[in-house]
């Protein structure tokens, strides 16, 4: 376990890079950073000024505030895990909401905040060690209103402070704690703080008690001096946190972003490269699916950005991920027993993790190493897919009723009997525990396999607690079952034989006699659309090589969606609910739900051409645009205007350890305007880049998620739309599944579905649904006005001849397509008025010997067709 510093980043710490230690990029002079120039030294200062304040002059020496009021906890009215395992506290908590911020007002008291969720390690240190003691209690009860939040619930309450603790200390995590003032203006805070007899106390830094007792007493006196330095303070923070309004300040124009963001992204991930351990930078290490996913895209967009890159980095960065993938899997980080990944590793070879399980992290990571296997085909790679997606599909993740539940907590009991829980208890083991369940033989071999010791193979300098004494982490640490054979003198068969054999022991053993860890039950839309989208794909993927397992994830992910529609979603309004726990909670959907949900369900679409989930993903886009567009600035604020307990409406634009709010949904906006031929989702795909444009230029490294928008937004974005049935369209149907996830879009329409499609796309109502074809080209939506295909002069004498082919494709007459196809000879190009014909002309410039027309137009590659039925291979 690292040490906890006061006031810095503790082991349950966003991923977030701090702007302070990035290299910089000149901003092009049009262009004023403001946010990111204002001395973060300034907004510390005034932090900091409210512990040194002078409280020598007290008159009154009495400790309690004097107004009489008496507080109970209000905690069991919550829904919420994480609340409500807080509501035996002696401190008397409140929820956040209009009748505790009220209570802060009449009362004049200070708002003492504590943010955590449920799997957080550290917030249960704290409450042990301080919600739990009747002394600290009762001076938060007689001197503040004591909140708990869940930070799920309120992720907009979080990210507001969140960002205040960073500006003021350079790091943040969880508990996040923070003291603020009747208006909400924070004036202190901090993540975990020292209790009473704490075993992490630090020599020269103030614990929680003597924290509130400088808080209390700076209130009491000096109360105008810390009113006048929260309204600066946040009058610093809402500079601090201007992401995404700066680009487009007084009407600044834009241009779009370049290709050569990508490998300065690139560039950066490869310096921070552990080339011994895989993985980026030092302990604690993060999996950060985000950025394995960008570095592994470079290997599938069009041939421009392998281009600008280079081929040699362009294998460095898929070699990265797979190395890292590869170690991951391996690693203490993975539950070599069970299934799923913990949140992330103390140690930098992922031996020894924070051993919380989260949704998220899961639904991120099986498309990564879904893609990981689709590249190379290898065995481990689709066996970390299968181990994942039954962690997903399986108890107690899957919710009976659908959905996906929201974590498994890394403390548990070791046994029935115990009183205390431990981290990670659940998972670690023995050597004598080993022989117990397996023999001695067999468990020497896995002791062999899996790094079990004697004493144990955690260091102490990383077990703050003495909890994992003589426990071991299970880690295959580079040992091969070849390896094992070797030294036990037995066939390489045998000895996988004796690992299955002995992992299903440990499993039966741990689910037996082990209290699994505490689940929080909660269902999250946004995670929900973040499990939809990858178990969908998943699906459509193995479909062919795995029909039953592709089966089970597809219910799975269809199930989920379902109850999301029944009991967070209102079809009149098209909004949502943002979580469910026995029935729906009070919090609205926040723009991250919406992207999350859009997205997973353009994937389940895909993976099913159920028109229904497009449909609903075009509802929930307008939704979003309707309550959450920055009309002024562009991009998409994280809360919608009628929050009324806020002290601020924020941009959630750079990914962490969730992917960026306007990173995916630009890519949502690209992927529809192309499905839907939507020139205004388009548009609003390259707008919500721009909103970013300074940022992203200064530090690319920090929007993976929005580099899609980037690429399309200078190659547009591929559409194939298949037409009715046949063993040549399955066929290509199948390949592209088995691709990795690229810059694409598929559609399909027959005799007997897609009609809401053909309704809300006028390209594909002009083409015959029961002829069996592919039509592929790069959507016309991504053209803003014409589009233009090069063609060769010699190819002018065809045009008249393609008209009759054009008309029984777009169910046009001959001569309205002919007066709408110009041929410019000086230019070689073909420019069409009409967009709704480009791709199909695309397909029908140049005719081959056998029957088949071939066209290179476009990034993407050559498009094919027979007869006027058009098939693609690409």
């Amino acid at each position: 376990m690292p040490p906890v510093r006061f006031n810095l980043k503790g082991p349950c710490a966003p991923t977030r890079t701090t702007i302070a230690s990035a290299p910089t990029r000149r901003i092009p002079t049009r262009t004023a950073l403001t946010p990111h120039s204002t001395p973060r030294a300034q907004v510390r200062r005034l932090h900091a000024s409210i512990l040194g304040m002078d409280v020598k002059d007290m008159t009154d020496k009495s400790t309690a505030s004097g107004d009489g009021l008496k507080l109970t906890n209000r905690l069991k009215e919550s829904r919420s895990p994480y609340v409500r395992g807080h509501m035996d506290n002696p401190v008397a908590w409140q929820m956040w909401g209009p009748e505790a911020l009220e209570l802060a007002k009449k009362s004049n008291r200070l708002i003492f905040i504590s943010i955590g969720y449920a799997a957080c390690h550290w917030c249960h240190v704290m409450e042990r060690e301080s919600f739990e003691n009747q002394d600290v209690a009762d001076m938060l009860n007689e001197n503040f209103i004591p909140i708990k939040i869940d930070r799920e619930e309120r992720p907009d309450v979080d990210r507001i402070y969140m960002n205040y603790v960073q500006a003021t200390t350079g790091g943040g995590g969880w508990p996040l704690n923070v003291f603020i003032t009747p208006d909400l203006e924070p004036i202190f805070g901090g993540t975990y703080w020292p209790g009473p007899g704490a075993t992490m106390a630090m020599e020269g830094h103030p614990g929680f008690v003597d924290i509130l007792k400088k808080i209390r007493d700076v209130w009491k006196n000096q109360r105008q001096r810390c009113l006048d330095s929260a309204k600066e303070i946040t009058s610093q923070l809402r500079d601090f946190a201007e992401d995404g309004n700066i680009s487009r300040k007084d009407g600044a124009e834009h241009d779009p972003l370049d290709l050569e963001l990508l490998d300065e992204a690139f560039e950066y991930f490869s310096r921070r490269y552990d080339k011994l351990h895989a993985g980026f930078g030092g302990a604690p290490k993060f999996p950060t699916p985000s950025n394995l996913h960008f570095l592994l895209k470079l290997s599938g967009y069009p041939k421009q950005v392998v281009e600008v890159l280079g081929a040699e980095d362009v294998t460095a960065a898929k070699d990265m991920v797979l190395s890292t993938l590869d170690w991951m899997n391996k690693g203490g980080i993975h539950d070599q027993v069970g299934n799923g990944f913990a949140r992330y590793s103390v140690t930098k070879d992922w031996s020894l993790p924070h051993f919380e399980k989260m949704l998220y992290d899961q639904a991120q990571l099986l498309p990564v190493y879904l893609d990981a296997y689709l590249l190379t085909k290898l065995p481990d790679m689709l066996d970390a897919v299968h181990d994942i997606a039954t962690y997903l599909t399986t108890s107690p993740m899957q919710a009976e009723s659908g959905g996906f539940f929201s974590s498994e907590d890394a403390d548990s009991l070791y046994r029935p009997t115990d009183k205390e829980k431990r981290e990670g208890a659940f998972y670690v083991w023995t050597l004598k525990e080993f022989q117990e369940i397996l023999g001695d033989r067999d468990a020497e071999i896995l002791a062999r396999y899996y790094n079990v010791r004697d004493e144990g193979n955690v260091a102490p300098e990383h077990d703050a607690h003495d909890e994992l004494i003589n426990q071991n982490v299970l880690a295959i640490n580079n040992t091969t079952p070849t390896d094992v054979a070797k030294q036990f003198a037995l066939s390489e068969d045998e000895v996988q034989k004796i690992l299955s054999s002995g992992r299903q022991k440990l499993l039966d053993h741990r689910n037996k006699e082990r209290p699994r860890p505490a689940l929080d039950d909660k269902i999250v839309v946004s995670w929900n659309g973040l499990a939809i989208g990858a178990l969908a794909r998943t699906s459509a993927s193995l479909s062919s090589q795995d029909p039953t397992h592709s089966k089970t994830y597809l219910a799975a992910a269809e199930k989920a969606a379902h109850f999301i529609q029944k009991e967070l979603y209102n079809p009149t309004s098209h909004t949502l609910t943002r979580v469910y726990r026995e029935g729906p909670g009070d919090a609205p959907g926040f723009a991250d739900d919406y992207a999350y949900l859009i997205s997973g369900l353009i994937d389940l679409y895909e993976a099913t051409f159920n028109t229904s989930y497009l449909q609903w993903a075009d509802d929930l886009q307008q939704a979003q645009l309707k309550f959450f567009w920055d009309k002024e600035h562009l991009g998409f604020f994280s809360t919608p205007e009628n929050q009324v307990d806020l002290i601020m409406r924020l941009k959630d634009g750079m990914d962490n350890a969730e992917p960026g709010t306007n990173g995916v949904s630009a890519r949502n906006l690209d992927r529809l305007g192309a499905l839907l031929e939507d020139l205004e989702y388009v548009k609003r795909a390259r707008e919500t880049a721009s909103a970013f444009e300074a940022e992203i230029m200064q530090h690319p490294f920090l929007f993976p998620s929005m580099m899609d928008a980037v690429v399309a937004g200078k190659l547009g974005m591929q559409h194939a739309v298949i037409t009715g049935d046949g063993e040549r369209v399955e066929r290509w149907l199948q390949r592209h599944r088995e691709k990795p996830a690229g810059l694409s879009a598929v559609s399909r329409v027959g005799k007997d579905g897609g009609e809401w499609l053909q309704k809300r796309n006028k390209l594909v109502a002009s083409m015959d649904a029961g002829r069996e074809g592919v039509m592929s080209a790069i959507s016309a939506a991504f053209v803003p006005q014409h589009r233009a295909i090069k063609a060769k002069s010699s190819y002018t004498h065809l045009l008249p001849l393609l008209a009759p082919a054009i008309q029984s494709r777009s169910n046009y007459p001959v001569r309205n397509v002919m007066s709408e196809v110009h041929h410019f000879r000086k230019f070689r190009r073909i420019v069409i008025a009409r967009p709704e014909l480009a791709i199909i002309l695309t397909s029908l410039l140049s005719e081959r010997e056998d029957g088949e027309y071939m066209s290179d137009a476009g990034p993407y590659g050559p498009m094919q067709l027979w007869g006027v039925r058009c098939v693609t291979n690409a």
